[in-house]
């Protein structure tokens, strides 16, 4: 034998030694949602149907249904009266005299601006049960009084 006959002889063997190079198997991976002790599992269903809840086994571990009591609802809230310092108070207190009370003074009172005392007023109408009424004056100011 001759060098070059052992060389190749030699390199092929090295060749099958080795193998193909293959990537190792990826282990599983146990990080995934896993179903509730005794929860139903689901069906597999034909193409384009849909899963139907399978019923849950009657067994050592199945779950009890225990009852809950029920919630009552909460009672309707009486109507509160504002905190009497409130920037509310006094604007219920202003379109309460017989005379009502218009936008600008509102505003004036409270440093609030239009829209914050419009709002106001439509929400206290609804808390408080009051019926405010809102006409204009000659001048064209907007004037707001309870109806009463």
């Amino acid at each position: 034998m001759t060098n070059s006959e052992t060389t190749a002889a030699d390199k092929a063997a090295a060749v099958a030694e080795q193998g193909a190079h293959v990537a190792p198997e990826k282990a599983s991976s146990k990080k995934r949602a896993t179903r509730r002790q005794g929860a139903p599992k689901g069906q597999k269903t034909a193409k384009g149907g849909k899963a139907k809840a399978a019923a849950p086994k009657k067994g050592a571990n199945a779950r009890k249904k225990v009852a809950k009591p029920e919630r009552t609802k909460p009672t309707a809230k009486k109507a509160s009266t504002p905190r009497p310092e409130s920037k509310g108070a006094k604007i219920l207190e202003m379109i309460g005299r017989a005379k009502g009370a218009t936008l600008a003074e509102i505003m004036k009172a409270t440093d609030w601006q239009a829209h914050s005392v419009r709002g106001f007023l439509s929400t206290a109408a609804k808390k408080h049960g009051l019926k405010i009424e809102s006409t204009k004056t000659e001048s064209g100011d907007r004037l707001y009084k309870i109806a009463g």
